[in-house]
């Protein structure tokens, strides 16, 4: 049999567990995952290597009306995803209703295969399940549409089967030895900013980026200084908390999984600076990896 390799892309609404999804179809932790919307800001590739194929999954941002340049951005990369897909996974879950029209049109009238994958079905009876199959199979009569828990990873093999099957011949895009198209540098401010989601409340999760400034790997040790960039002074004292405690529980915890990652022990320094605004300023979102996905 030739070679066969593709992009396989997760679009869906934010928390149906796009990312979660993503790592068990990978076998690794490439995304982060918290219960908050818009965890993830960027498109991410992971890619699954075979002897005669190449599985490029994309994690994309949940689709969202955008509030902030930033934002925009998060969509551009949903509006790539949509464009060079050779296989699109909608991941809803049993809850979710899911009403982008304009998404749903694109789909129907698309050539690629389509999976509506119907997420965690551990949660509800099989009525519930049965019912939301049934609106999908009517919304999307061309797709293929399964229900799974990525959480037990139940149906994962079924899922990967599909997407084995439809798969077109191609040459490897990517190294067979390479996992994913982002730097160790990326992972690190991820981690950082996964501590973030999982240690603070309200608006300061969603007001944060992270900015690896130094990254020096030595014999035994991996030395990295990340500034943490908030939007407002008072945002600042809630990171760093009463004598530092909030920021030292962060640096530790993402010091840990770090650590684990790399596969080797880490010095880690973290500052909080502030930077007004910068979810609105094109200049500063470049930098942070924004409008150039």
């Amino acid at each position: 049999m030739n070679h066969q390799a593709g992009f396989v892309n997760i679009i869906g609404n934010p928390n149906v567990g796009k990312s979660t999804l993503m790592n068990v179809l990978i076998g690794e932790k490439l995304s982060i995952i918290s219960s908050k919307a818009q965890t993830t800001r960027h498109r991410i590739l992971g890619i699954v290597n075979g002897k005669d194929y190449q599985i490029i999954y994309s994690d994309t941002p949940g689709i969202i009306k955008p509030a902030y340049k930033m934002q925009e951005s998060m969509m551009q990369s949903v509006e790539s995803a949509l464009q060079d897909a050779d296989i699109f996974l909608l991941l809803t879950d049993v809850y979710d209703k899911f009403t982008d029209k304009k998404i749903l049109d694109l789909l129907n009238a698309s050539t690629t295969p389509v999976m509506v994958v119907v997420n965690k079905l551990d949660l509800v009876d099989q009525d519930k399940v049965n019912e939301k199959l049934d609106a999908w199979k009517a919304l999307l009569p061309k797709a293929e549409v399964m229900p799974i828990s990525a959480l037990i990873k139940f149906n994962i093999d079924k899922l990967t089967d599909y997407v084995l099957e439809h798969l077109p011949e191609s040459p490897a895009y990517f190294d067979k030895e390479e996992l994913t198209d982002r730097s160790e540098r990326y992972f690190v401010s991820e981690i950082i900013r996964e501590k973030i989601l999982l240690n603070y409340n309200k608006e300061v999760p969603y007001s944060v980026e992270i900015e690896v400034e130094s990254f020096k790997e030595e014999e035994k040790i991996v030395k990295i200084r990340a500034i943490i960039y908030v939007a407002r002074d008072s945002q600042k004292g809630i990171i760093i908390g009463k004598g530092g405690d909030a920021l030292k529980r962060t640096g530790t915890q993402a010091r840990k999984d770090i650590e684990e990652f790399l596969g080797k022990q880490v010095y880690l320094e973290l500052y909080v600076k502030v930077s007004k605004d910068w979810r609105n300023d094109e200049r500063q979102l470049k930098k942070f990896g924004y409008f150039n996905q």
